[in-house]
């Protein structure tokens, strides 16, 4: 029998999905006016709905805001929206509530960059299958900046130790790419430009094989901070021929059985308002119809 599918392509390894990013801001206000107004996200309704921690839904995935010194990605998160030209719009009505943050955004080619209020860097782009799958609302990728010569001892860091798949791209051997859901990546580009120590920031994954790399990494030294049952930490990615640290960025780490594992997340539509209500598009869809995927 003819095999005409590339079976490989769906192949995940051990990292199932990256379910959010968190970053610590002074104000949920300007917060709010940012991640929901302007960029029109959607607050989830369910969890920390105080003033203390905001969980901003983008898809199936979010962002984690707890109050407290401003943290900053060395980097930039990517996200996907959909109307691009709506989205100018909400940026642009925010901009004076923003005025004296570091609030910024302009348009490029393909995407749009927006800077929140503290400085953490967004690349928006539209829905694009060819690119991103069928991810319509959603983040496909976060880019961190690392140190000249550390990609290809990232990539093979994680293989090595997390069983996650990852290559070095580029060309050049300077960014490292690590698949850590479908249509999900953590980047690591080289650059030589200077960056602030680690501020505490993190991102989180879940993984299918939760006490092979715990092993591994404990074995290194790397485990960092033990949550409960289903989940746990680290910090330091190192190359595993030596290992000399290359990168620190807190790796929140869950098990497929953790309570919250895809948990259904609200997904508002943004062009609803008071004036323009139409019953049943209150919500947006994350992944594409099937004809257009």
């Amino acid at each position: 029998m003819s095999q005409p599918f590339d079976r490989s392509a769906e192949d995940l390894g051990n990292s199932i999905h990256l379910e959010h990013v968190n970053v610590q801001v002074p104000d949920q206000r300007p917060a709010t006016l940012f991640y929901i107004a302007g960029l029109g996200l959607t607050r989830d309704p369910y969890l920390m709905v105080s003033d203390s921690n905001m969980w901003v839904n983008v898809g199936r995935s979010q962002f984690h805001l707890p109050s407290g010194k401003a943290q900053v990605l060395r980097g930039h998160t990517a996200l996907v929206i959909p109307d691009r030209k709506a989205l100018l719009g909400r940026l642009t009505s925010v901009a004076p509530k923003l005025d004296g943050t570091a609030f910024a955004f302009r348009e490029h080619n393909d995407y749009v960059e927006a800077t929140c209020p503290w400085g953490n860097r967004l690349r928006i782009y539209e829905p694009d299958a060819a690119r991103f799958g069928p991810i319509a609302l959603g983040i496909p990728h976060v880019e961190f900046e690392v140190p000249p010569g550390t990609a290809k001892g990232i990539a093979a860091f994680y293989p090595q130790v997390m069983g996650i798949p990852a290559s070095v791209a580029n060309g050049d051997g300077t960014v490292a790419r690590v698949k850590v859901g479908k249509e999900q990546y953590l980047q690591f580009r080289e650059t030589d430009r200077a960056h602030p120590d680690f501020d505490g920031h993190h991102v989180q994954i879940y993984i299918a094989d939760f006490s092979g790399p715990y092993r591994r990494l404990l074995e290194r030294g790397l485990i960092t901070r033990e949550d409960n049952q289903y989940q746990y930490r680290f910090c330091d990615i190192v190359d595993p021929a030596d290992g000399r640290r290359l990168f620190t960025v807190e790796h929140e780490v869950r098990s497929a059985t953790h309570p919250m594992y895809m948990r259904p997340l609200v997904n508002r539509n943004p062009a609803q308002t008071n004036r323009t209500y139409a019953h049943g598009h209150e919500q947006t869809a994350w992944a594409m119809e099937v004809e257009p995927y």
